[in-house]
């Protein structure tokens, strides 16, 4: 019998695996694609990582995160982060992070639409300003899988199907959207495909990590971060539909579009439309929160929501320790 025995080797399966690991428990992870698969949440090669968020206690998670991946970092001996910024474009200060922020004492700058774009390789929309927090930028996803992984016993191409497959003191749920094939009661999740698009800018200087938040976007939310082989990777926060995460499916033409006369809009490109475009799962709940529970000797980790991957070092040290706290009870 193996001591704790973790579903999924995305981010947030790994994650918690390094921290039992370190922890001097026996575990071992199963995943059911093979290293790199493009399936579900966690492929590609970058991030963003940022503490910028309107409510204080995902501003302090994203700060215990990143310290997270600063340790990871040291330990890999490698660079995990490229931290050039993060920019909120609004019409107003109240749009932006900028309160939760200053209330967990977090540095940011107002700067004015003539001053972003002296600074950075953005075009700001007129009655626009950008609320910039410096220490942010990207994680290189597809690195810090690598070293979250490194040295742990992960079986890759191994479906389980069902818990009682497994011969575990404790089992660790983080299927993404499979999560429901294996936890009962289910979760109130969502799972959609989103559309991501890359982009070549014209301007070669570090590209910030930029959002664009309010009424300007009609309540859609649309992201953009730097990616180590285009230059840009963006995409609509949210804005797929629900799918099954057994059939593959393509990127939607019309996100396409949006995604393209946004980037359009703020960024002067070499090439006008997308280089690539790919696809990604999320699975949500409602609110956008995770799920971190334990039922028993099972642990739950999953509802990532789209923005989970950041806090990647937080959410790992948790479920270890909730899966310590099963195989103790």
């Amino acid at each position: 019998m193996r001591e704790i025995a973790v579903i999924g080797a995305g981010v947030m399966g790994l994650a918690t695996a390094r921290a039992l690991s370190r922890a001097g428990r026996d575990v071992v992870v199963y995943e059911q694609f093979e290293p790199g698969h493009a399936r579900g949440s966690s492929h590609g090669r970058s991030r963003i990582v940022r503490l910028a968020y309107a409510e204080p206690q995902w501003v302090r998670l994203a700060q215990e995160a990143l310290a997270g991946w600063r340790e990871l970092e040291t330990e890999a001996a490698e660079q995990l982060l490229e931290l050039n910024g993060l920019i909120e474009i609004v019409t107003d200060l109240g749009e932006s992070s900028a309160t939760a922020l200053e209330a967990c004492g977090v540095a940011w700058q107002r700067l004015d639409r003539d001053e972003v774009e002296r600074r950075f390789p953005l075009r700001l929309p007129p009655g626009t300003f950008g609320v910039l927090q410096p220490e942010a930028g990207i994680v290189r996803a597809d690195r810090a899988i690598a070293a979250f992984a490194r040295g742990i016993d992960v079986r890759y191409g191994t479906r389980v199907s069902s818990l009682t497959e497994l011969d575990a003191a404790c089992i660790v749920v983080t299927a993404g959207a499979w999560v429901n094939d294996l936890v009962k009661p289910p979760l109130p999740v969502r799972v959609t495909r989103e559309t991501v698009c890359y982009f070549r800018p014209a301007d070669a200087r570090p590209m910030p990590a930029f959002v664009s938040i309010g009424p300007r976007t009609g309540g859609i939310r649309l992201y953009a971060l730097a990616d180590p082989v285009h230059g840009i990777k963006a995409a609509v926060h949210h804005g797929g539909p629900e799918v099954d995460p057994n059939e593959t499916g393509k990127p939607d033409a019309v996100l396409i579009d949006a995604i393209t006369a946004w980037i359009g809009e703020h960024v002067l490109l070499a090439d006008p439309r997308p280089i690539e475009a790919q696809t990604c799962l999320y699975t949500s709940t409602a609110d956008e929160s995770f799920v971190l529970e334990r039922r028993g000797r099972i642990v739950v980790g999953s509802a990532c929501s789209g923005h989970g991957f950041k806090f990647a070092p937080a959410i790992g040290a948790r479920l270890a320790a909730l899966a310590i706290e099963a195989v103790s009870a």
